[in-house]
């Protein structure tokens, strides 16, 4: 197979699509196929392989412990959407819409327990220091979600806390990715530290990216309509930004536009706060903090050791992520 982004991912497929999570009581392994099907980009698994690649051409026992991250990722979804009373996921219903959250809730812990399961696949020697990084992450994602359910129901909020909200939420499951596959690898210390700060680094670019695009994306590219964060008040990095930045007349109007509960003009709504957004240059300031993120990402590949062809995928797959628009 010749070694590209697009090949780790179709292989990845293969092996999720392949993976036998269970089959009896249907109502509890249904939702679980059927949120794996529902696609993604495969991120952190691909990302898994990535940080393998680096220090080793033997990736066959990559492949598993790399859907372990991918599978942990799904469950976290499956559980956030009970939490945001989401109705769809990637277009589509979410499992508990089409099912109800009960079950849900009990897909999403079997998912949880077959992540543990996968992870199990690599060398014995390295499954205890696996299972202590994978335990870190994982309480860490938990208390993201936590922290942005407080953040949901406080006043305000600084961008520290914002920015210290999704590196736990979303960015340290990608340092992790990267990180696994190195320790898979047989990397030196100094390189699974820099792989996962490339990981953390990526991971709040791609966040801060999606609130960007939310609001500033192309429909036809991002595949829905912008501004559904704005209509839910949800707090990204731009109105975060926008509310520590607004003063005066502009304040006023911003917070306004926050109490309003109608949902009966969403589209002025939209058209009012990115009209404020524009005027506190918001867009420009977000896409330099993407920016910021991107930059210290560069400089652990650079520091990074490995091999030089593997990097060179690294850095495509990184350019990528940096120019994506859904």
């Amino acid at each position: 197979m010749i070694f590209n982004i697009t090949n780790i991912t179709n292989r990845l497929n293969k092996e999720l699509n392949a993976y036998k999570f269970g089959a009896e009581p249907a109502e509890l392994y249904d939702p679980v196929y059927y949120m794996l099907a529902l696609g993604g980009k495969r991120l952190r698994p691909v990302l898994t392989v990535l940080g393998a690649s680096l220090f080793t051409t033997e990736l066959e026992p990559v492949y598993k412990p790399a859907l372990a991250v991918e599978v942990f990722h799904n469950f976290t979804l499956m559980h956030d959407d009970i939490m945001d009373k989401a109705a769809l996921r990637r277009g589509q219903q979410t499992v508990h819409e089409k099912w109800n959250a009960n079950i849900a809730i009990l897909s999403g812990d079997v998912m949880f327990v077959k992540s543990y399961e996968l992870l199990s696949a690599i060398d014995s020697k390295l499954l205890p220091e696996a299972l202590k990084k994978f335990n870190a992450c994982a309480a860490a994602v938990c208390e993201g979600q936590q922290l942005d359910m407080n953040y949901e129901q406080a006043a305000a909020i600084n961008e520290e806390q914002y920015l210290h909200m999704i590196e736990k939420k979303t960015a340290v499951l990608l340092g992790f990715s990267l990180e696994l596959g190195g320790l898979i690898a047989g990397a030196a210390k100094k390189d699974l530290l820099l792989l996962n700060q490339l990981g953390v680094n990526l991971g709040m670019a791609f966040q801060l990216k999606d609130d960007l695009l939310d609001v500033y994306g192309d429909p036809e590219k991002f595949g829905k309509q912008p501004g559904g964060d704005i209509t839910a008040n949800k707090k990204t990095f731009l109105l975060v930004k926008a509310l520590e930045l607004a003063k005066g007349e502009d304040k006023k109007k911003l917070t306004a536009l926050l109490a309003d509960g109608s949902t009966t003009k969403p589209e002025k709504k939209i058209k009012d706060v990115c009209a404020l957004y524009d005027k506190l240059h918001i867009q420009q300031l977000t896409e330099e903090k993407i920016e910021s993120y991107f930059s210290k990402a560069d400089k652990c590949l650079h520091t990074l050791g490995g091999s030089l062809f593997s990097k060179s995928h690294l850095k495509k797959f990184i350019a990528k992520l940096r120019a994506r628009e859904s």
